[in-house]
């Protein structure tokens, strides 16, 4: 298209990638929400597109080529809008056949509350499939013989995704049990509000159709945007510490491990991670063979020397990196903990659960804020939790990065609870 008139390709497609990627991720251009109206894609487009086109002419004077045509730039723009929209518009029709036609890509959703905005919801639900929601079932609140139980039961028996609230039919009491459960549960909570005031924490509105829904906590790594980010850094860092470190570190601890242990290099052990779904878990082995699997306390007679080194400067974790290029866990996340220990936290811990919301991480938040290592009190796991929703809720890639570096930190100065 510039055979004539363009000096530098390269600099122009990297110049046009690198402002392409930031207006995306600042527009949320690549974000599609089930109950999106063609009005918000037109939007969207006519957005991304508008400061797109200005910051493409402004390549000209920016980087002074002055022979470049006009109206090659602008045959340019033009294709690369309609190309764009073109497909845009087409996997949002495809996507939408999909749920109408095959029952694809669907969540099961239940509505507590019988009121018009409730009716006016379940019409969506059952009006317009291309929305992807499948309507299970209406709780009365109002009838006598309504219980929280019996709902409860019926959303995890019928594997229940998203729970839509009538605010004005609740009290405090059941909301905040609505809310625990849901939290403890894996479960998505949304508000259908009223004028009460219900919450102090920001909350996210939108409509569906012509009915305001308010949901109670919004993950960033829900979007896709970021959930490329992070596994693009995932996968980044660990092919560079698979293919820099452990490449030639394996060997060697493992010469190492059997002076001291005749047995594997490697140690796997079954964890929770995203959806509390399991998955085996990749270590360093740090002790003797064939030792039980309870948790490492200080001076623990079973860890043997070269273990106790490894532990104590968190080399033991690298091989988790495995993970991490499996899609089981990312490089920063809250820490999985042993399938026993989970099954004992969920009952004692409240919002225990929230921390499945995510992938687990090699390191996290918590630990890099004091919070590693063997759980001695009450205290601990409970501010490891606040930690890890915290992050959870807050996620960024730079935060990420923070993390990661500090871990490194962490690792070579050593930590007290390290063992």
């Amino acid at each position: 298209m510039f055979e004539t008139n363009l000096t530098d390709y390269f600099l122009f497609s990297v110049y046009v990638s690198i402002v392409w990627t930031i207006l995306s991720i600042k527009n949320k251009f690549y974000e599609i929400e089930r109950f999106y109206k063609i009005t918000h894609t037109l939007a969207s487009l006519f957005s991304q597109f508008l400061i797109f086109g200005l910051i493409l002419y402004a390549f000209i004077g920016f980087f002074k080529q002055p022979g470049i045509s006009r109206l090659e730039i602008a045959k340019y723009f033009g294709s690369v809008t309609a190309l764009i929209a073109f497909f845009k518009f087409l996997f949002l029709y495809l996507l939408n056949k999909y749920r109408t036609v095959f029952g694809g890509n669907y969540r099961n959703v239940v509505v507590i509350g019988d009121n018009k905005k409730t009716d006016q919801l379940i019409e969506i639900f059952e009006g317009k499939l291309e929305y992807g929601y499948k309507f299970q079932k209406k709780f009365c609140v109002r009838n006598e013989s309504f219980d929280l139980d019996d709902c409860f039961n019926f959303i995890v028996d019928n594997d229940i995704d998203e729970i839509y609230c009538s605010v004005a039919e609740l009290s405090n009491d059941q909301l905040r049990e609505i809310v625990n459960f849901t939290d403890n549960n894996l479960k998505v909570l949304k508000f259908i509000p009223d004028n009460k005031d219900i919450f102090t924490k920001k909350l996210i509105f939108n409509y569906y159709g012509y009915v305001p829904i308010l949901s109670f906590r919004e993950i960033p790594l829900d979007h896709p945007i970021n959930k490329f980010l992070k596994r693009s850094f995932d996968i980044t860092l660990s092919l560079l510490v698979l293919i820099c470190i452990l490449s030639w570190l394996t060997p060697l601890i493992f010469l190492l491990i059997q002076i001291e242990s005749k047995g594997p290099v490697f140690f796997k052990q079954r964890r929770n991670g995203l959806d509390y779904k399991e998955f085996y878990c990749y270590k360093y082995r740090s002790m003797k063979s064939n030792t039980t699997g309870n948790q490492t306390t200080k001076g623990d007679n079973r860890v043997t020397k070269v273990g106790r080194f490894i532990r104590k400067t968190s080399i033991d974790e690298l091989p988790q990196f495995i993970n991490v290029l499996k899609g089981d866990m990312s490089v920063v996340g809250p820490r999985p903990h042993m399938v026993k220990h989970n099954e004992d936290f969920v009952h004692k811990v409240d919002k225990f659960m929230v921390r499945h919301f995510v992938k687990p991480g090699i390191s996290g938040l918590a630990q890099v804020s004091g919070f590693r290592g063997e759980i001695e009190t009450n205290k601990d796991i409970v501010n490891r939790v606040k930690y890890d929703i915290f992050y959870i809720e807050n996620w960024s890639l730079l935060l990420d990065i923070k993390i990661v570096i500090l871990t490194v930190v962490n690792a070579i100065k050593g930590e007290e609870k390290a063992y």
